[in-house]
């Protein structure tokens, strides 16, 4: 049989920098490769497996699901889409929900809606932060503050303008008769784990209640518990206009959302956006065993109390390793800023069966799945030590 590897080489697009092992088998925070070698996930499919590996109760959900009928048109009436839209709605805020597949797709109905609702108005413009990240189409590279992903794909669409992250007075400077939103992730991933702050975040909401703009929060990578909170803007005692979803939404499946206000709900009519496999049954009854583990499971309460464990513990790393500059995040979405660059500590510690990413060249992003224990916090700290040390 032909290697993986060059299999992958001679038919896939390279679109990709992939590691060097074939994952084959996943079960909580574990993963198996090709050759049986069993690795602790610290980054479960960037976010995406947010409950770990194939959580008995999705894997249940999906298998009776997959029985019955796979996909239904959106012409037609689907319980179990009614039944999550409710649920995310239960959740965050009085309003409306619509489903598609992936977190670009859902930033992309934001914009979308935001146009739609602005335009008798003349309002069209989105605000965007530097060092964000909002997806590969290209509308939402267009609102990513980072000109790495955008280099190479001019012109991008208009009407996105970028302001220094945490810097109210530059969004204040920034709004024209034409601004209709302001876009914000409350941790910037792919920027770097960068954290909003409390009075950053409160004054955009006073802000965007003064001049009449919509207030869009990315919640792709920090919603569904990551930050020890079903969202990541209930920590800051305040809503948004708007939220996007993604990722840990599914448990593992491909699905996207966006949750409007009831307000604005009523922007999109029919014909005016879709989504063909969007909310299909079998992706629903996924993530409404996502809620439903978090829920009876008390995961919560556990990242609350695992965060506080992993922090402790990385701050001890920090004593003894100067080139430790900085630990930062929030609930288990965690950066390790060093000194130096840190994917060679990525890779030792794949070699030493732990997984973990590295953004921004030098941070360490670590997000383990919302049940970790204890005992693998340990291990993980004990593989990490000895990537620092090498």
């Amino acid at each position: 049989m032909k290697d993986i590897m060059e299999t992958h080489k001679d038919f896939l697009i390279p679109t990709y920098s992939r590691l060097p092992i074939t994952l084959v088998k996943g079960k909580g925070a574990k993963v198996w490769d090709s050759k049986g070698k069993q690795y602790l996930d610290f980054f479960p499919g960037w976010a995406v497996s947010g409950l770990g590996h194939c959580h008995p109760k999705v894997v249940k959900a999906v298998c009776k699901q997959a029985k019955k009928i796979l996909h239904i048109s959106n012409n037609f009436h689907n319980a179990l889409q009614a039944k999550l839209a409710e649920k995310i709605i239960e959740h965050s805020f009085p309003g409306k929900v619509f489903f598609c597949n992936s977190g670009a797709e859902a930033n992309e109905a934001a914009f979308k809606l935001v146009r739609k609702w602005g335009n008798p108005k003349g309002k069209f413009e989105i605000i965007a932060m530097e060092n964000s990240f909002h997806g590969r189409t290209l509308a939402t590279l267009a609102a990513t503050g980072q000109f790495k992903y955008q280099s190479g794909f001019s012109p991008l669409p208009e009407g996105f303008k970028h302001v220094p992250f945490n810097n109210l007075s530059a969004v204040k400077a920034a709004i024209m008769d034409k601004t209709a939103a302001v876009l914000v992730e409350l941790i910037q991933g792919e920027g770097g784990i960068n954290v909003a702050d409390e009075d950053f975040v409160k004054g955009l909401r006073k802000l965007c209640d003064e001049k009449e703009i919509l207030l869009i929060f990315d919640e792709v990578q920090t919603g569904i518990g990551r930050t020890g909170e079903w969202f990541a803007w209930q920590n800051y005692q305040i809503t948004p206009d708007i939220m996007t979803l993604a990722k840990s939404l599914g448990g593992g499946l491909p699905i996207g959302a966006i949750a409007v206000k009831e307000k604005y709900a009523s922007v999109f009519q029919p014909g005016t956006h879709a989504s063909t496999f969007g909310g299909s049954p079998i992706v629903c009854a996924g993530s409404l065993a996502v809620f439903e583990a978090i829920e009876k499971e008390g995961l919560l309460e556990n990242v609350q109390k695992m965060s506080k464990y992993l922090l402790t513990k990385l701050e001890g790393l920090k004593k003894e390793f100067p080139v430790i500059e900085e630990i930062k995040g929030k609930g288990l979405m965690i950066g390790i800023t060093l000194s130096v660059e840190g994917q060679p500590v990525v890779d030792r510690c794949m070699k030493d069966g732990l997984l973990i990413n590295c953004t921004q060249k030098n941070t360490l992003r670590i997000m383990p799945p919302l049940g970790v224990r204890k005992g693998q916090i340990d291990k993980a700290i004990k593989i990490l030590e000895r990537g620092l040390k090498e």
